[in-house]
């Protein structure tokens, strides 16, 4: 049975937190900007950038990152790997970076990521957000320094997360594998 981890309000009110949190660290944002790691990473930070301006009156540069010749399993598919869009029409020299995305599993995407925003500058500092942590499971020793939710799952598990842009709805779930595959 899938396992509800944030939903409706729970949901409004981690996100809410979230960019507490940015504002709490990053003043007025003069000098930081967003980056969503593409394909699900983006509504977060679409979703953080809406509230951050509603609080501080300002446009928040947000971009979208797509890291797809980046990964490490590039050419170890079966099937090719189809790039997103990539919208960054900012530099990043010299800014601090947010980098964020929705699930936290094994650091492979956020490597990718990092390695895939240098060729935007060289930032002053990067820190990571992400909505969902699951712990227990990194490859390499990267740590968010925003999370919404810290989860526990095993390897057979994944933690699904909606957005209404594309999903219709806010909410998080883990499943496991035979959950995952029917849902799909």
């Amino acid at each position: 049975m899938a396992k509800v981890l944030l939903q409706g309000n729970q949901f409004e009110l981690t996100l809410n937190r979230l960019s507490a949190q940015l504002i709490e660290n990053h003043g007025d944002f003069a000098n930081t900007v967003l980056i969503g790691l593409q394909p699900r990473g983006i509504y977060l930070a679409l979703a953080l950038q809406k509230r951050l301006e509603n609080k501080l009156q300002k446009t928040i540069p947000t971009g979208r990152l797509d890291i797809t010749f980046y990964r490490d399993d590039f050419r170890r598919r079966d099937e090719p790997i189809l790039p997103s869009a990539l919208d960054i029409k900012f530099s990043i020299e010299g800014k601090n970076v947010v980098l964020i995305d929705d699930v936290f599993y094994t650091g492979r995407t956020v490597r990718s990521g990092l390695e895939a925003m240098l060729a935007f500058g060289r930032p002053a500092k990067v820190e990571l957000l992400v909505l969902v942590d699951r712990r227990y499971s990194r490859h390499l020793p990267i740590q968010a320094d925003y999370t919404g939710i810290k989860v526990d799952t095993r390897s057979n598990e994944k933690v699904k997360v909606k957005w209404p842009e594309i999903d219709g709805e806010y909410g998080v779930w883990q499943l496991t594998e035979n959950e995952s595959k029917a849902k799909e």
